[in-house]
């Protein structure tokens, strides 16, 4: 007799760090996210292809101390990025979408992505592209944390489609980086959306309080 709710196989889900973060800080991030989807998940963690250059005012994505940061695009001329950017650039994200299309074909298939702050960012894109028609990227769901929408001009469109992909959407009340009204907007895109909002700021939380919700919502996936 089979274990209720016990998936028969894991899914395996991508994941995209933040910006000045790389796939080991990431890793090291992601200790109780990965302890509460362990029964449900396995997880593949990637290192951006671009180095920026780091302002010494910049207001990091808790991207101090990385000795190999990495961002999937930037927004100024100096190969930096800054949520807050309104601009026309968006430099390296093309080349950022390739390559992720890469890993896709080598290690896929993936059942979801994973993105945290730049990386939610980037991979919220790529449903857009996804749900365009832009790029074949087979999906079952996407959680995002302290995601938002990019205010490059050259990303308008995109913002503008609506997702159909589901998703959860992990957001801090007293994030000072992104801002939960950020977040909160970027879940406006999606039309089968789940939201968890924890206390903290600008990283991953401790989710013990919510696993409930991310266990309802990850074994909607599973068993399939």
């Amino acid at each position: 007799m089979s274990t209720p709710n016990v998936p028969n196989s894991k899914l395996k889900i991508l994941c995209l760090h933040g910006y000045r973060q790389n796939d080991a800080a990431f890793r090291e991030k992601t200790g109780s996210l990965r302890k509460i989807f362990k029964k449900y998940a396995d997880f593949v963690f990637i290192t951006a292809p671009h180095k920026p250059t780091i302002p010494e005012d910049a207001l990091s994505d808790n991207g101090e101390g990385n000795p190999d940061p990495r961002g999937w695009w930037f927004s100024r001329p100096d190969q930096h990025f800054s949520s807050k950017d309104v601009t026309d650039l968006s430099t390296g994200f093309n080349e950022s979408v390739e390559f992720i299309m890469d890993v896709v074909e080598t290690q896929g298939p993936f059942d979801g992505l994973l993105g945290f702050s730049q990386g939610a960012a980037m991979a919220s894109l790529l449903c857009a592209l996804r749900e365009s028609k832009e790029i074949g990227l087979s999906l079952k769901f996407v959680i995002l944390v302290a995601g938002f929408h990019s205010k490059s001009s050259a990303h308008a469109a995109l913002n503008q489609v609506k997702i159909t992909l589901p998703s959860l959407h992990i957001m801090g009340e007293t994030d000072k980086v992104i801002p939960i009204e950020m977040s909160r907007e970027l879940s406006e895109s999606y039309n089968h959306s789940v939201i968890v909002i924890h206390q903290g700021g600008h990283f991953v939380p401790t989710l013990t309080p919510f696993k409930p919700t991310i266990s309802e919502f990850l074994e909607r996936f599973t068993n399939k």
